[in-house]
């Protein structure tokens, strides 16, 4: 069974730390999840490398240019 690594950020809106779990198995993605504080959508942007590990996680606002 895969277990999906639990990660820590900040949240760019309220910079409450959150945690949120990360597949890995569908390679590079971005998607949005609302903080689990403030309810804003963070754009997460997963970097998986050429083995299939998690090489980098980037938190932004919605709102950023």
């Amino acid at each position: 069974m895969y277990s999906l690594p639990e990660i820590s950020i900040d949240c760019p809106y309220c910079g409450e730390s959150i945690s949120i779990l990360i597949d890995a198995s569908c390679g590079s993605q971005e998607y949005y999840e609302d903080c689990s504080v403030c309810c804003s959508p963070i754009l997460l942007v997963i970097a998986v490398d050429a083995l299939g590990e998690l090489s980098g996680i980037e938190a932004r606002r919605d709102d950023a240019c």
